[in-house]
């Protein structure tokens, strides 16, 4: 029987005591931080701000969702270019300002589903489109994890044997916690080594409240910057699917797509407000979840509000952010690979037939289309979208399945 989401997960690792809940909210929060921090360094946000509401945003979704899915919100690369394009004509603020427009546009789509049904919206997704979609989720992100692994593959591959031997060999309490303990043990061997540069450090300050800003809106940054939302609505969905596909819940029903985007959208409108970037459930962190087999959200819940704690130690911060890029890339190359494998779980748990063509050609449309770089520019008037990726390749499998109507195919 599989282990609810309120439990300590399949691991065996006994009662979850505050001391083991704590370790394991620092191991996401290690997880989230490279990429949360690296929207604001690339669009000129405060890193301190993406930290906290990271971690506001958070918890605003748990509250949301009842306190059910293990998800963390990190910051969205999505909006990264139409958030520059703003910035270089209006000014961030007004980049913000177009963020939290496309968060209330969540929170429409989310009332109509509310009246309408979730059934009716996840009737589109049956498991030859998820299975393939949870694939891309992960196989997209692995260009990245080699491009960072790259940048010194001896780290990558001691942090990488540290982990995979402790998720297969470790016993109890040690086996949940690969991640947090192979960072360290690589990160000491990398000072042992003198490949860590320790200058940001050293200059940063032990506390300082972040510097939020107030959003600005006018017509042309809503409209260069809301309608990315239709896009990221499509991912949330894939990733609440991957999530559920993960701790074998299916959220989507309980507590609902009409709660998880109205939280996302939420927490993305508050993030925006004060001068955050928009949030989204975070990949990394689903990885963490099937390679420990530990879902209990309230371990989100404490990263969370160790990312609040870091928003205001820039210190601790830079301490995390010093970590050389080829440790994060031998830990990304398991934690993403692990969500490719659960996309192809998906399939093989529903007896999803491939001899069938109609499953072939919706499987094979949605991994070229949402790995080879395909893009779809759309134009409305004077609204711009473009359609790319996970998105793109979503749309396509969804009209796929659509089109051939199944006969004895799952």
């Amino acid at each position: 029987m599989s282990p609810s989401p309120i439990t300590e997960g399949v691991t065996g690792v006994g009662k979850l005591t505050p001391q083991k809940a704590l370790i394991l909210g620092i191991q996401h929060a290690f997880t989230m931080f490279g990429a949360t921090v690296l929207v604001p360094i690339l669009t000129g946000m405060d890193i301190s701000v993406a930290l906290f509401m990271a971690g506001a945003g958070t918890l605003l979704f748990h509250l949301l969702t009842k306190g059910k899915i293990p998800a963390f919100l990190g910051s969205s690369f999505a909006f990264i270019i139409p958030v520059q394009v703003v910035a270089a004509t209006e000014g961030l603020p007004y980049a913000q300002g177009g963020i939290v427009i496309s968060g209330l546009v969540y929170l429409i789509v989310a009332v109509l589903i509310h009246f309408y049904g979730t059934e009716r919206i996840m009737s589109y997704f049956p498991p030859v489109v998820t299975g393939p979609i949870i694939m891309v989720i992960g196989l997209k992100l692995a260009p990245s994890a080699i491009a960072n692994a790259s940048d010194d593959w001896l780290l990558a591959c001691i942090v990488f044997a540290i982990v995979a031997a402790l998720s297969v060999y470790a016993r109890g309490f040690l086996r949940v916690v690969p991640v947090i303990v192979g960072l360290i043990s690589a990160y000491l061997i990398a000072m042992l080594l003198n490949r860590v540069d320790f200058t940001a450090i050293k200059e940063a300050k032990w506390v300082a409240v972040p510097a939020f800003t107030l959003a600005k809106f006018s017509l042309q940054s809503i409209i260069t910057v809301a309608p990315l939302a239709l896009v990221t609505m499509i991912e949330h969905i894939g990733d609440i699917v991957a999530i559920g596909a993960t701790v074998k819940q299916d959220f989507a029903k309980d507590p609902g797509l009409s709660r998880t985007l109205l939280g996302d959208g939420l927490a993305t409108c508050l993030s925006a407000m004060f001068g955050g970037p928009a949030n989204t459930t975070y990949s990394e962190n689903t990885g963490v979840l099937v390679l420990t087999g530990v879902w209990n959200p309230l371990i989100m819940r404490i990263a969370a509000v160790i990312a609040i704690i870091l928003g205001f130690m820039p210190k601790i911060g830079a301490v995390i952010q010093s970590i050389p890029i080829g440790i994060i890339g031998g830990v990304s190359i398991l934690l993403f690979g692990m969500i490719s494998a659960v996309g192809i779980r998906t399939l093989v748990e529903n007896q999803v037939d491939f001899s069938q063509p109609r499953n072939l050609i919706i499987a094979a449309v949605i991994l070229v289309l949402g790995l080879g770089g395909a893009s779809l520019p759309l134009q409305f008037g004077q609204i711009s979208l473009t359609l790319e990726g996970m998105g793109l390749a979503a749309i396509a499998g969804i009209i796929l399945n659509l089109v051939f109507k199944k006969s004895d195919a799952r």
